[in-house]
């Protein structure tokens, strides 16, 4: 089944999915070409099978248009006007999950993708250590981690916790907290927090830490905070810790995709839990390397 969709990402932006069991059925939503009667015509344009879509978010990264977005934990097409048919998601598809077909489409819009880029970048003031919305949840923190070695886990003799700032989501945390400020970072997949027993005495300790899911939140939002913070800030070191699945190693190139962005050259190196808690493997990344994570 051939699923194509457009996401809602601000005004002009419209939602539409079409389903067809054989022939992928033109977007004719909002996210039309930007000349009024514009002629479709057949071009290359990229083609995404849901069945064998992981939702990994890979080809997300490697789409400099940001015409792939996760949905529902598979990959979509934003919009016809925003795929050039280049195929620079392909190779970076490890199920095979897309390929480029020629069908009728709107023609490639550059001011297009320019527009959805802006709408989509999400900019924050660099002021702000606390969202406009003044939810208490993005209020920007220190904490005093309490001393003393962990304890049975008993309520006598509990773990004490070491987590030395709050907000701890990627996207709450501002690039001007001075508690990031020349930290070492820790970029956790949000389900490692549950996974391992002893999160805090292994791996939270002195450090800073930011949570993220690299299936199901917009990857290419990470990308952009991440290097927010790695710009600003400036962490002597960052550790991407996810799970032994395969769509979690889609945290690992967000992180060498910020790095790059930010242009910075500090550490990186990734550590896989496994469904018990335990680590499977670690290593260090030089930026160097093809961004391809291999567990």
């Amino acid at each position: 089944m051939i699923v194509r969709s457009s996401i809602h990402q601000g005004k002009g932006i419209g939602l539409t999915q079409v389903k067809d069991n054989a022939v992928p059925v033109p977007y004719r939503g909002a996210i039309t070409n930007a000349k009024e009667h514009a002629m479709m015509r057949t071009r290359k344009i990229v083609e995404i099978d849901e069945e064998l879509c992981n939702g990994c978010g890979q080809c997300i990264l490697a789409c400099a248009e940001g015409a792939l977005k996760l949905v529902d934990g598979k990959a979509r097409l934003v919009g016809d006007i925003l795929c050039d048919g280049l195929g620079a998601c392909i190779g970076d598809c490890p199920t095979g999950a897309l390929k480029i077909v020629e069908r009728e489409a709107d023609e490639f819009d550059e001011e297009a993708v320019k527009r959805h880029r802006s709408v989509s970048g999400h900019a924050v003031n660099p002021g702000l250590t606390t969202l406009p919305c003044g939810c208490p949840s993005t209020m920007s923190m220190t904490l005093n981690p309490a001393p003393g070695k962990p304890g049975c886990g008993t309520c006598a003799d509990k773990s004490p916790s070491l987590l030395g700032h709050w907000p701890v989501k990627l996207q709450l945390l501002s690039p001007h907290a001075p508690y990031l400020k020349g930290s070492d970072m820790l970029l956790l997949a949000d389900c490692c927090a549950v996974a391992s027993p002893d999160l805090h005495e292994r791996l939270l300790s002195g450090r800073t830490v930011a949570i993220a899911c690299p299936k199901l939140d917009d990857v290419g939002r990470h990308v952009s905070r991440l290097s927010e913070i790695l710009s600003e800030a400036t962490p002597r070191a960052l550790t991407v810790v996810h799970m032994e699945v395969p769509c979690c190693t889609g945290l690992v190139h967000a992180a060498i995709e910020a790095m790059e962005l930010a242009h910075v050259d500090i550490p990186l190196r990734h550590i896989v839990i496994d469904r018990g808690g335990e680590v499977i493997a670690q290593e260090q990344i030089p930026l160097a390397k093809p961004a391809r994570v291999h567990v």
